[in-house]
């Protein structure tokens, strides 16, 4: 079972992922604090199942209101030195990219891990799907565990 938490009910569909950003403005004084901040931020999560028959509760941040669902933390895919893309392997992201319009910028720079934290490498995945970096960097495209696995 996944862990219970409340997200804005357009959201809330199974095999949707998103990323916890943690608390906004309009957070401060709401009731349903506790259920809503619950999870870690900063790591990616997928809906695993909406709450039949949850209640939608009223929300400052999200115009639709908040539903009960049990999320899981999943892996990341990203972009890694290649020289460190083996499985089992604790890495860290290789730096910042400008490259915006590059096929490999949502790997360079995923959603859901931070640069200068270190990931273990749950699988290697392989290629990374541009041609050449413009940085130079020989990369290898990887799949990080989820932070409830680290270890």
């Amino acid at each position: 079972m996944g862990q219970v938490t409340l997200i804005g009910t357009r959201l809330a569909d199974e095999g949707q992922e998103f990323v916890y950003r943690g608390e906004a403005a309009g957070c401060e004084g709401c009731p349903y604090r506790s259920q809503c901040l619950n999870l870690d931020e900063g790591v990616k999560y997928r809906v695993t199942d909406v709450r039949e028959n949850a209640q939608t509760l009223d929300c400052a941040v999200h115009d639709d209101g908040v539903t009960a669902v049990e999320v899981e933390a999943v892996p990341v895919r990203a972009n890694v030195a290649s020289k460190q893309a083996y499985a089992g392997n604790r890495t860290t992201l290789p730096g910042p990219c400008p490259h915006v319009d590059c096929p490999s910028h949502e790997l360079c720079v995923p959603d859901g891990a931070e640069m200068g934290a270190e990931y273990r490498i749950e699988e290697v995945v392989g290629e990374p799907p541009h041609e050449f970096c413009a940085l130079d960097r020989d990369l290898t495209t990887v799949r990080f565990a989820p932070p409830t696995d680290q270890s």
